[in-house]
């Protein structure tokens, strides 16, 4: 049976194509990959959601604006995680950006802290909520609570397309980054 679909609703370009040339070049190998992508530095944020009652949420890097009008940011998420599923029944998110002064609360949503996690993770720092119901951190460097609008299947992870229901106004500071398999604070180059 053909389904029929609005072409008009999928938002991806149908009249491009890869490049032939290209098409049948090998990719890189995962480790090869992995390696490179260590020296990528990213900043850090963890994204929460509610599964019902239940405070769900993890540390990404993956985070990534895409427009500004209007507002809408992409969060990739492995499919293994417990919160995937929780996201994807609640369409709804937040991404806390983390300060560099909350490099434990990044360890504690990476499931890096021995005996925390589940819910048990937000007994660690101030959380409340806003617009969408998931849980805002107090005093994150920025907070964007956020509603799925998409979900792309990317091989291990989920491409979440959110829309910005409310931004945070920015208390200042520095942010938390992750390069070379740590967590770090940015450092000024000296004119």
């Amino acid at each position: 049976m053909t389904e029929n679909i609005n072409t008009q609703t999928i938002n991806q370009r149908l009249d491009w194509a890869a490049s032939e040339a290209l098409r049948h070049l090998p990719t890189a190998s995962p480790d090869d990959h992995r390696t490179g992508m260590r020296h990528l530095a990213s900043g850090v944020s963890i994204i929460t959601t509610c599964d019902g009652e239940t405070k769900v949420g993890l540390t990404a890097t993956a985070v990534c604006s895409v427009t500004v009008d209007p507002p809408r940011m992409v969060v990739l998420v492995n499919k293994k995680v417990a919160a995937a599923d929780s996201i994807l029944a609640s369409g709804s998110l937040c991404i806390n950006v983390l300060s560099a002064g909350q490099a434990h609360l990044a360890k504690v949503f990476a499931g890096m802290v021995e005996g925390v996690f589940g819910p048990a993770r937000f007994e660690h720092g101030g959380w409340q909520t806003r617009v969408s119901g998931a849980p805002v951190l107090e005093g994150a460097l920025a907070t964007f609570d956020c509603r799925v609008v998409k979900v792309f299947d990317e091989s291990t992870h989920h491409a979440l397309l959110c829309e910005v229901l409310d931004a945070s106004e920015p208390p200042g500071g520095e942010p938390l980054i992750y390069v070379n398999g740590a967590f770090c604070r940015v450092s000024p180059l000296e004119s």
